[in-house]
């Protein structure tokens, strides 16, 4: 059979390569690579398969194919020991992985294997398609897998988990899932709808799964504002317990601004379990950070040192990682900013290799350099007009609006009437154009 023959059957397929997980560049491939890690030695659920065969699609994005199949053939030794009375429903998007992996590499007698074995699976299960089922493990592993990509994706996720649950109401993983795709939901537009559902599927879940410590710390960030008293204690108990280097991070966060310290402890422990995740060393640098603009005049160069020393290693770990860059870049404007120039001018020459997002975070950041450090409105403006071009709608870019609105004021305030109505029409120009 022809590629072009193989290549209509594939597209039929429920899997990782079928599934749009909006994955941006190898940079955010990369990212998602270091979480999924995590996700994957500490996860609470038998979930460890997909999260295997969602690893193994990004690694094929990173052009690393005996990886991939490694990671496939990990997930079947695993679907065989975790679900072995129904490893067929199981292992479908895994062979579905396969075609595709193997589909790049150009061995098609490979690929017509596992679509064979996807046809005879689906077959038994008297599916309309012959290569792809309406069944709710195969919806779980989807909402799962959306959920490994980044918390945007709660509101399809949780879809995926309530066709799941149509089939298996009582399911523990399936509500655990939905559960935490309903946060993901929240967390991702602070919306009151998804808050209370968050915390009441989050209360249900704590309630069956006393050792679930992501749920913990995820109902412990809802309840903060309305009932911290419950949130810390629930954090109380993730923090003593947990092992998950992600759930401590989340658990350090929960108490910044306020208290610094207690999230710098909590830092580093997580720190401790696993010194190479560079968001940890991020974070810890976040909260000196906070510390140094807090009421520590005495400790100022103590604490901007390890603040230095924190984002260099998060730098260090994951040397892609723009966001940690420009933390750092901003640390070393507050004795030297030449070497946070440097740092601007050496983005600026990787711009096209970078995420939208990062494109608008480093423009963001260089224009503020410019306004607040080198006094230059004008320099500033071309920067934050840059950046506010790039069609993103995320919080860099909201940002980026206010600070060429300060800018058209700043030129209102200087008799400046004409620069300042170009800036508005800029403003205005630019998210008409968003719209269409």
């Amino acid at each position: 059979m022809g590629p072009l023959s193989l290549k209509e059957k594939l597209q039929a397929l429920q899997c990782h390569f079928t599934w749009n997980f909006e994955i941006r560049d190898k940079v955010n491939a990369a990212h998602i690579l270091q979480t999924l890690a995590l996700r994957t030695a500490h996860t609470h659920y038998q979930n460890q398969a997909t999260l295997l065969a969602m690893q193994a699609y990004l690694c094929h994005l990173q052009g690393q194919y005996e990886d991939a199949l490694q990671s496939l053939r990990e997930a079947e030794e695993i679907l065989l020991r975790d679900h072995p009375e129904n490893f067929p429903r199981q292992v479908l998007v895994i062979y579905g992985n396969y075609a595709w992996i193997y589909y790049h590499l150009a061995h098609y007698d490979l690929v017509e294997l596992y679509l064979d074995k996807v046809r005879k699976i689906c077959s038994s299960l008297k599916s309309r398609s012959p290569y792809a089922a309406q069944i709710p493990e195969i919806h779980a592993q989807k909402g799962w897998s959306l959920l490994a990509a980044g918390f945007r994706n709660g509101r399809e996720a949780t879809k995926c988990f309530q066709m799941a649950l149509r089939e298996d109401e009582a399911n523990g993983e399936f509500l655990a899932g939905l559960a935490i795709a309903a946060f993901a939901s929240w967390a991702h537009s602070y919306n009151s709808v998804f808050w209370n559902e968050a915390r009441e599927k989050l209360g249900a879940i704590i309630h069956e799964q006393q050792q679930n410590y992501e749920a913990k710390v995820y109902l412990a960030e809802i309840l903060k504002k309305t009932d911290r008293q419950q949130a810390e204690a629930l954090l109380e108990d993730v923090v003593q317990n947990s092992l998950d280097p992600e759930v401590l991070r989340h658990a350090g966060k929960f108490f910044l601004p306020e208290f610094p310290q207690q999230a710098i402890a909590i830092l580093q422990r997580a720190i401790a379990l696993n010194p190479n995740y560079h968001l940890l060393h991020y974070d810890l640098g976040v909260c000196y950070k906070t510390q140094l603009w807090g009421d520590n005049s005495s400790r100022r160069e103590e604490i901007l040192a390890v603040a230095i020393e924190a984002f260099k290693k998060a730098v260090q770990k994951d040397p892609g990682s723009v966001f940690a860059k420009l933390a750092l870049a901003e640390m070393y404007g507050e004795n030297t900013p030449h070497h946070q120039e440097e740092i601007y001018h050496n983005l600026m020459s990787e711009m096209p290799s970078l995420s939208k997002r990062c494109q608008q975070a480093v423009y963001l950041h260089w224009g503020n350099f410019l306004f607040y450090k080198k006094s230059s409105v004008w320099e500033a403006a071309k920067m934050y007009k840059a950046g506010f071009a790039i069609p993103d709608n995320n919080l860099e870019r909201q940002q980026l609006k206010r600070k060429l609105e300060k800018v058209a004021e700043i030129f209102q305030q200087h008799s400046q009437i004409t620069e300042a109505k170009a800036i508005h029409n800029v403003i205005q120009e630019t998210e008409s154009h968003s719209l269409e």
